[in-house]
């Protein structure tokens, strides 16, 4: 009837108004109703006791005599929208088929919606907010997908483009409806769908143009605030839309855009664009091209250029004239001429000469801080190349920019504003899901506890946005050092901190941050972190810190940077020494005492109570804050299920393994130095790595160790299972075995494809090419086994005298364990000579000498002399088979011993190899490099039939295959995608069509 707007209805629109008002006041306004009704009964001062409905006379007292009720209405658009919306409200249900099909739309919208009941400042006008600039660095990332790019074919037959086809299947059939195109091929009819294509590529992988797009949403959003502020009330009221304020010909538009520009700045650092542009490289035509699309944009470079020296000039010798220089430049796209074709596509702005190479260091930090003073404004927000921003988000950066106004902890104001990040590439492999799980709940939760109370919260996510003009005065946002400062982040924390500023976090803004989604990236990054933080342990920031910080927020500070990394390095040290300290009472004979004395026969539930709690720290405890963060967003029984279909896609399988990746090079660092910066790219990563690779990449942050570990609970078994029960060796060693297993297989185990048979004999012949090629200079590690075996103990060169005397000092262990095992021989074990020891060394040599006999008659025999070669090897098996025989026939030697034996040497053996590798020159120096790699080539080839030989045998059982692609990729499978597809790519596809051929 409102919408009606009839003068006969003016009795129900009361009646209505009444009814509503006793809706409010009962159950709304309990406490105000007294307050509400005293001035409509002018003065009226009886108290109500209870909510009772109001007499027949009150009521046309509230909506007849006391107020002047003016029905019809008088019509106008403004009111006519109103009533539409309300009407629209009460009587409009939800329906499923309003719910947005794209789970990425419901997050957004869900996100944005609870945001606005978070605790967040007032937003002032857009004139009178803080002014702030956003900083990319960017070096030679992919800036747009070519079209090359898209339809290239990986060794599987995938392309970007039908990788992104099938993994977002609604997009791509919306885009093919906004374009009006039927199929792939007619969108490649016409250049201008083909950008269009590119563009939607582009914009759902980790590329510059991505980031771009997404941080100019800021200056749209400041446009349309900026309009709503500056538009007349009357324009407002009247009910002109958005559209209609911001049209091209409104001079609002034009001051709005003004207003946007002075309070918004946006550089990207691209360092190489001078050389990019100069060499005619397709990367720095798609800068331009951004510079084109969003004219605010400002690119920052270095630009080298040879010009003639002063002294030159005043030199006869032309030779002396030239010098390099080198300038931080700004350029900004150039308004083009159509009668000028030799104009530049480009606009110097700013050009400041610098004393020399800003590139001192690793790269990134010298590309941001150079870039600094090409910014504006109060607040500086550092963004990657791999982030992306939202529309809705950058709404409330006036929001966040007031937190720079206001006192935290009552003490401060904040210099680091944090902010949220949502990891955007979680959506496919069961690797995305827990490795986006584990970044959103450390920088989620993680960082919500160490802002407040714990207040140790550093620059951790790039999101956060500075106060320019405190890191301006005091070093920049980056530190720039080479090796110490790899993680230069969160140094800006540190300096943040030391220089008495305070760094917050705050939940109700959320930038997007891709990660990487394999397992030899997410290794890479891994590794990156673990270097830093490595770095970190022996910087002066760390010790500053420590030194200053109360003994609460000194705790607080080391289990929060390099103390989780320190205590993971713990939890593995642990299960070294358990299990040395159980084989040293194994074969000293203390274990069996204990175990058959009176005393202690009856302790299995001790035992059982103290090997249960490295099972739950290892796999389980890793995605305990996973837990609490989804049980927090979601649901704590989304949390559950979560976590139980997690475990059954083997998390705690991942998390082990991460538990070795982060101790190795943590260790690493700590004890050679060393850091170096790894790129872990960020491509689409569904495809099959080979085993060459994965061993290159793991051999000895996993393998080695893992091998290790595992002679070790063999021979504990071995020598401790006469006087001890089966069921408490299974729960006393049962993590240490799950451990073993992980960091031998888990690789191969998450690598798609990683049981199919073909590709298991691909990578088969890849290896045996790898492991035979001779290295040299110019041979990379990657196509020489030589060459990457160098590359390994390089850093034992420059980590001093006292790390190569730790290093000899670790490598005495295996000699240790040497002698313990020969004396448990059936053939000694009635002497406890020192001679046995000895003898034991002998036999190693003389076996050492056999090998280097047959590499030297391999060499100068082989190709002349091929008869007298195999007879020498010939007689080299006769003789060792005849004192195999001598040994089981006169002293007794049992099959256990000979098997003991190789347990014993292989060892020892490795022992020799790390001390000769730490002690390089000298052994160089008496001509036993060459016997030396020979003997590490024969551990390495040995090494990989150990994990090849598993892998081979599952492969035939086409079933392992099938399940490891559902257990990969689970999530994909959830969501209808068809994997398979993607694995096996057009060739299947090929394949079927040929078959329906014929």
């Amino acid at each position: 009837m409102q919408q009606k707007n009839n003068k006969d209805d003016l009795g129900q629109v009361i009646i209505l108004f009444q009814d509503m008002l006793e809706v409010v006041t009962r159950d709304i306004m309990e406490d105000q109703l007294t307050e509400l009704l005293e001035p409509v009964h002018g003065g009226n001062n009886r108290k109500h006791e209870g909510i009772t409905p109001l007499d027949q006379q009150e009521q046309e007292q509230l909506f007849t005599k006391a107020v002047e009720f003016e029905f019809p209405v008088k019509a106008s658009d403004a009111w006519k929208e109103k009533i539409k919306r309300l009407h629209l409200l009460l009587t409009v249900k939800e329906s499923a088929m309003d719910v947005p099909t794209n789970l990425d739309a419901r997050r957004r919208i869900s996100f944005f919606a609870n945001s606005l009941f978070m605790d967040m400042p007032k937003a002032p006008k857009v004139r009178n907010m803080l002014p702030f600039s956003v900083l990319t660095p960017y070096y030679k990332e992919d800036v747009l997908f070519s079209s090359q790019a898209l339809e290239e074919e990986n060794e599987d037959g995938v392309s970007i483009l039908f990788y992104l086809q099938k993994i977002y299947p609604d997009e791509w059939k919306n885009f093919l409806e906004r374009v009006d195109c039927k199929n792939e091929e007619e969108l490649r009819e016409t250049e201008q769908t083909e950008d269009e294509l590119r563009l939607w590529a582009s914009y759902r992988g980790q590329t510059l143009t991505r980031t771009v797009r997404g941080m100019m949403y800021y200056r749209q959003a400041l446009v349309l605030q900026s309009c709503l502020d500056m538009a007349p009330e009357n324009d407002l009221m009247e009910g002109f839309r958005a559209a209609d304020i911001l049209s091209e010909e409104s001079h609002l538009l034009t001051q709005s855009k003004a207003v946007a520009d002075m309070k918004f700045t946006y550089v990207v650092s691209c360092q190489s664009y001078g050389i990019q542009k100069r060499s005619g490289d397709a990367r720095a035509q798609d800068i331009l091209r951004l510079m084109t699309t969003y004219p605010s944009l400002r690119v920052a470079y270095i630009d080298e250029v040879e010009e003639t020296s002063k002294e030159g000039e005043a030199s006869k010798d032309r030779s002396k004239k030239i010098e390099k220089v080198y300038y931080s430049a700004l350029v900004k796209a150039a308004v083009t001429k159509p009668d000028d074709p030799g104009q530049k596509l480009d606009q110097d702005i700013y050009r400041i000469k610098l004393p020399g190479n800003a590139m001192l260091g690793e790269g990134k930090p010298e590309n941001q801080n150079h870039a600094i003073i090409f910014t504006r404004g109060e607040g500086l927000q550092t963004i990657d190349m791999n982030q992306e921003h939202y529309m809705e988000e950058t709404l409330k950066m006036r929001n966040l920019l007031q937190e720079f106004t206001k006192k935290h902890d009552g003490v401060r104001y904040p210099t680091i504003l944090g902010v949220r990040e949502h990891i955007f590439t979680g959506s496919v492999s069961s690797l995305a899901w827990f490795m986006s799980n584990q970044e959103t709940s450390f920088v989620t939760i993680g960082q919500r506890v160490l802002a407040n109370p714990l207040r140790v919260r550093f620059h951790y996510g790039h999101p956060d946005i500075f106060d320019r003009l405190f890191h301006l005065t005091r070093g920049g946002v980056s530190k720039a050092s080479k090796i110490i400062n790899l993680s230069e982040d969160i140094f800006a924390g540190f300096n943040s901190t030391l220089r008495e500023g305070n760094v917050t976090h705050h939940e109700y803004m959320q930038v997007g941050k891709g990660r990487d989604v394999g397992l030899n990236q997410i290794s890479l990054f891994e590794a990156k972190i673990a270097y830093g933080n490595g770095e970190q342990t022996l910087s002066r920031d760390i010790y500053r810190l420590g030194h200053r910080f109360d003994f609460f927020r000194m705790l607080s500070c080391y289990y929060t940077t390099i103390g989780f990394y320190f205590s993971t390095m713990i939890t593995v040290w642990t299960v070294y020494v358990f299990l040395y300290g159980r084989l040293y009472l194994v074969l000293s004979g203390l274990d069996e005492g204990l175990a058959t004395g009176r005393r202690f026969i009856h302790n299995d539930p001790l035992q059982v109570a103290l090997a249960s709690q490295s099972f739950v720290q290892l796999g389980f405890l890793m995605a305990l804050p996973m837990m609490m963060e989804i049980g927090l967003e979601r649901g704590f029984r989304t949390a559950l299920s979560d976590f139980v279909l997690m475990q059954l896609q083997l998390a705690s399988v991942f998390f082990t393994f991460s538990l070795g990746t982060k101790t190795h090079y943590y260790g690493k660092t700590l004890l050679h130095g060393g850091a170096e910066y790894r790129a872990t790219g960020r491509g689409f990563v569904v495809f099959h790595a080979k085993f060459a690779e994965n061993y290159r990449l793991y051999s000895r942050s996993h393998f080695v160790k893992g091998i290790e570990l595992m002679i070790l609970l063999i021979v504990f078994e071995i020598f401790g299972q006469s006087y001890r029960g089966a069921i408490a060796y299974i729960f006393i060693t049962f993590s240490m075995w799950f451990m073993v297993v992980t960091w031998l297989f888990a690789p191969f185990l998450f690598n798609p494809s990683g049981f199919e048979w073909q590709k298991i004999v691909d990578d088969w012949t890849d290896w045996n090419k790898w492991i035979s090629n001779r290295g040299g200079i110019g041979v990379s590690p990657d196509k020489s086994w030589e060459s990457w075996w160098e590359k390994e103990h390089e850093p034992l060169k420059y980590s001093g005298k006292r790390g190569t005397v730790l290093e000899i000092v670790l490598a005495v262990r295996f000699f240790i364990y040497q002698y313990g095992l020969v004396y448990h021989l059936n053939i000694t074990k009635h002497t406890k000579s020192v001679l046995v020891y000895c003898l034991s060394w002998v036999v190693i040599f003389f076996i050492l000498l056999v090998m280097k006999a047959v590499s030297v008659g391999r060499r100068k025999f082989s190709a002349e002399f091929q008869l007298v070669f195999r007879l020498l090897k010939g007689l080299i098996f006769i003789v060792f088979i005849s004192t195999i025989v001598i040994l089981i026939v006169i002293p007794h030697m049992t099959i256990q011993d000979i098997f003991v034996c190789i347990l014993a040497f292989m060892p020892t053996g490795w022992g020799l190899l790390l001390v000769a590798q730490a002690l390089k020159p000298a052994i160089m120096s008496v001509g036993l490099w060459g016997s030396i790699r020979a003997l590490a080539r024969g551990y390495e080839i040995i090494m990989g039939l150990l994990l090849f030989t598993p892998i081979a045998f599952l492969a035939w059982f086409p079933f392992v295959s099938e399940f490891q692609t559902r257990m990969l990729f689970n999530q994909a499978f959830s969501r209808g995608l068809q994997i398979s597809r993607i694995l096996g790519g057009h060739k299947k596809d090929r394949a079927a069509l040929s078959k329906d051929d014929r």
